[in-house]
């Protein structure tokens, strides 16, 4: 049985963040549904978590707590669940708390037993602290690896475009349309954790290599993000960004503003940006112009499931290309240029 409960408070209870009233309706709601677990849609401190718990005699899990849960699931490939697993050790490592002061270890200098010596939660600690050092090294491995085959790229002059856009905006299916990679896509939170990268033709004369990355989300862990780094090192060194966006959301506009502002903590804020509404075969109408801060980033709308659209986000790509090309040809530089394409940004039409 599932059930929800809303809250509006000035400030976050210091003990619960709830308060306590709020926290007596939901123990209510939990013994009439019988629920063994209550999640929280909000970041939780180490002390609230464990004062709920206590409370409500359940498990409680905070918004971070589950999206970790969610990309252990999803990882597949080697890379992606040594970032998960920093990810958790280094979320843990700020709940460990002192239960278990029963198993206190007595060590005394030259063989004599003495007093109190390291308890559970020290060498707790301690592993943690050893496996998330061991952790950071292999993925500072795997990063170099990954900037080697980029400065292999770079020196083919192999233009790059990656994927980027909230959880579930259809970046996979879109990949697939683009390259017949057939890679996996699903409608569910985070189908695609693991960058995936094919050389695909936007045009007869126009060849990219375009990358699949991790999706964004609202409140995503900071603990996340550093361990994705070198993941998303894809996006920051990419010549071009394509944000996809769920073009029928009702949260269009705040999953945008998410996006964007993920791609600005990376360092990905100047990378050149082509803006995809997705899924526009659900939309009753094209929506007008761009106005304001977004008037110069061109827009596109289509389907990658029907394919509407796909041929005109092509030329879309293949006009960035060249334009990039051209820019970089009278700095007189080898690769694309970085600096954000000036040019008006009408819709381009199904």
């Amino acid at each position: 049985m599932r059930g929800a409960i809303g809250a509006r408070r000035d400030r976050p209870d210091p003990r619960l963040f709830v308060g306590a009233g709020k926290a007596e309706e939901i123990e209510a709601q939990l013994r009439l549904l019988d629920a063994g677990v209550v999640l929280f849609d909000v970041a939780l401190s180490p002390a609230q978590q464990r004062n709920l718990e206590q409370v409500l005699k359940v498990p409680v899990l905070d918004r971070s707590n589950l999206i970790l849960d969610i990309f252990a699931r999803r990882a597949k490939s080697r890379e992606g669940k040594l970032q998960v697993e920093l990810a958790q050790l280094e979320y843990l490592a700020t709940r460990l708390v002192r239960g278990w002061t029963h198993l206190e270890r007595q060590r005394g200098g030259l063989s004599k037993t003495g007093g109190p010596g390291e308890k559970q939660i020290e060498l707790d600690r301690r592993m943690i602290s050893a496996r998330v050092k061991l952790l950071r090294e292999r993925l500072k491995t795997l990063s170099r690896q990954r900037r080697t085959q980029r400065r292999s790229r770079a020196r083919r002059d192999v233009f790059s475009v990656s994927l980027v856009g909230y959880t579930n905006a259809g970046k996979s299916t879109l990949f697939n349309a683009l390259t017949r990679a057939g890679t996996y896509a699903a409608d569910q939170l985070f189908a695609t954790l693991d960058t995936t990268s094919r050389r695909c033709f936007v045009a007869p004369d126009v060849e990219v290599v375009l990358s699949d990355t991790v999706g964004f989300i609202r409140g995503l862990p900071h603990a996340l993000v550093e361990a994705f780094k070198s993941t998303l090192e894809e996006t920051v060194e990419a010549d071009l960004l394509l944000h996809v966006v769920d073009a029928a959301s009702p949260a269009r506009e705040a999953q945008m503003d998410e996006v964007e502002h993920v791609l600005q903590e990376i360092g990905a804020g100047g990378v050149p940006l082509l803006r995809v509404f997705n899924k526009a075969d659900l939309l009753d109408a094209v929506p007008a112009a761009a106005e304001g801060l977004h008037a110069t980033i061109p827009r596109v709308f289509m389907s990658a499931a029907t394919g509407q659209g796909i041929d005109a986000l092509r030329t879309a790509i293949a006009q960035q290309v060249r334009l990039a090309r051209s820019q970089a040809s009278d700095a007189g530089e080898q690769v694309p240029s970085d600096r954000q394409f000036d040019q008006p940004a009408a819709p381009i039409a199904l």
